[in-house]
């Protein structure tokens, strides 16, 4: 009776926040109302679940790599509930339950895989218990919320240490590697990872830090910050590639990645299972994703055991699509747009890596330095008009000094067409001083979108926004109106 009574209300609530907000958003308010009128419902419907709880937590690529885990225990036969519009607070997941459930609060599903912000993790698990947790990396990222990323670590930590069957970590992040983080996780752990030839490709956030530390000063040499093995990414680290010393330390808690991401060349990747190499094509694009999907398949062979069918695994992470924002691609007019979520250093700088028009510039600056001074050479109707949009909204984080540690001298040659957001001055005022021409300057995220669209058809170029959190929200809901966008908010 208590959790049919809590559906209802969720329900009138769901229905009052739509009627409000013009029949669309309300996304966690329904969630807010059940969790502050019925706290007993979370675990309720979710320990009732035959395999229990999957959670997905970390700095960056929460929503993709869930995304990837249900797409991967959905093919081998679960039936799996999940948060899928990324709204990763408790309340988000009441929500997205409110969706699921029958009138009676049941659940029809076998597992659930949800993805939940840092600082929220830690109020989940003193509801849930997961039986399984992913975490993916620790970045400097809404540093006004967590104060300094050890904290945001310490956050982790608690999920880690609720987890009652396997914790799963990223072998290459420093914080989550440690014996400060594993010790006293009672849960076996496991780990992912990338092969020697990557690791200068996947920083770390003290290696970001090391690398603008070892920069060089004014006046000597530059090739642009973009380390050598990360210059053109369409062949990354092949096999051929040199390797750098092996980082796996001896002695360290940590045990050897399962999955480990050995090779890039273009959509193709080499990875690693067991000791045996793979090559999988993938759809997604992003060189960032491809480390998800290692992430992600590494949780689900734990999570399935003996039952996993590993090339069947394989063949489904291939034919993943990016998550809403996350590199999704929209057409418009005729012409691709793809939206690259950006919020920290670091994702902006794989986002970057990842660009076609970014990497040829890269490409550029490189021959530019070989041949001696000169001017780089124009854009050509291949190269994406890129749009920045940067909003500094409590979930964007409110700081955004970030973007100073963000090398954007790969858009020098390409430029940007539009820049908007409420940020959008200060974003332009830090493309000036690695001199990147910016065209519009436009805070308002739907006129600048207009005149996106405007150069684009004039030039016919495709396009490439990168975007903070509620920009995107913003600049989708606006795409909505002109083309086809998947709904992804129930």
């Amino acid at each position: 009776m208590r959790s049919r009574l809590t559906v209802a209300l969720g329900r009138t609530a769901r229905t009052l926040a739509r009627l409000r907000g013009g029949g669309s958003g309300g996304t966690a308010f329904p969630g807010l109302v059940m969790e502050r009128t019925d706290p007993g419902f979370l675990a309720r419907t979710l320990d009732r679940l035959p395999h229990g709880v999957v959670l997905v937590s970390g700095t960056n690529g929460k929503t993709t790599t869930t995304k990837m885990v249900v797409q991967l225990l959905r093919d081998q036969g679960l039936k799996v509930f999940t948060n899928r519009t990324g709204s990763n607070f408790v309340r988000g997941v009441l929500a997205a339950l409110l969706t699921e459930v029958d009138a009676a609060g049941h659940l029809d599903a076998d597992v659930a895989v949800l993805e939940l912000d840092e600082a929220h993790a830690v109020h989940f698990v003193r509801a849930v218990k997961p039986r399984a947790a992913l975490v993916l990396n620790v970045m400097r990222d809404q540093l006004d919320r967590f104060g300094e990323i050890d904290y945001t670590a310490s956050l982790l930590r608690k999920a880690a240490l609720a987890t009652r069957d396997v914790v799963v970590v990223n072998a290459d992040d420093p914080r989550l590697n440690s014996e400060r983080f594993l010790e006293g996780v009672s849960a076996r752990t496991a780990a992912f990872g990338v092969g020697p030839a990557l690791r200068s490709v996947f920083l770390s956030d003290d290696d970001l830090r090391t690398e603008q530390a070892a920069a060089p000063a004014d006046g000597e040499p530059d090739d642009g910050g973009v380390p050598e093995s990360a210059s053109a990414p369409g062949t990354l680290a092949d096999d051929a590639a040199e390797p750098a010393a092996d980082q796996d330390a001896p002695g360290s808690p940590c045990p050897a990645p399962r999955v480990r991401l050995l090779a890039l060349a273009g959509n193709e990747a080499t990875i690693e299972v067991d000791g045996t190499a793979h090559r999988v094509a993938f759809a997604i694009p992003g060189i960032h994703n491809v480390l998800n999907a290692c992430a992600a398949l590494a949780l689900v062979l734990e999570v399935l055991g003996d039952r996993a069918d590993l090339p069947r695994l394989l063949t489904t992470l291939s034919e993943i699509r990016p998550a809403f924002g996350r590199g999704e691609v929209i057409t418009l007019d005729g012409r691709p747009v793809q939206l690259s979520l950006v919020k920290n250093p670091a994702g902006f700088r794989m986002s970057l890596l990842s660009a076609p028009t970014a990497r040829a510039d890269a490409t550029s600056r490189t021959d530019t330095v070989d041949a001696g001074p000169g001017s780089p050479s124009s854009p050509t109707s291949a190269d994406e008009l890129i749009m920045i949009a940067i909003n500094d909204e409590y979930a964007d984080g409110r700081d955004m000094s970030w973007l100073w540690d963000v090398d954007f001298t790969s858009l020098k040659r390409a430029g940007v067409a539009v820049v908007t957001g409420v940020r959008a001055w200060d974003m332009a005022l830090r493309l000036r001083y690695d001199e990147v021409p910016a065209g519009v300057v436009e805070p308002d995220l739907a006129a600048a979108l207009d005149a996106l669209r405007e150069r684009a058809a004039a030039e016919d170029r495709p396009m490439r926004v990168y975007t903070s959190y509620t920009a995107m929200l913003a600049l989708r809901a606006r795409l909505g109106q002109l083309t086809e966008v998947e709904e992804v908010m129930k």
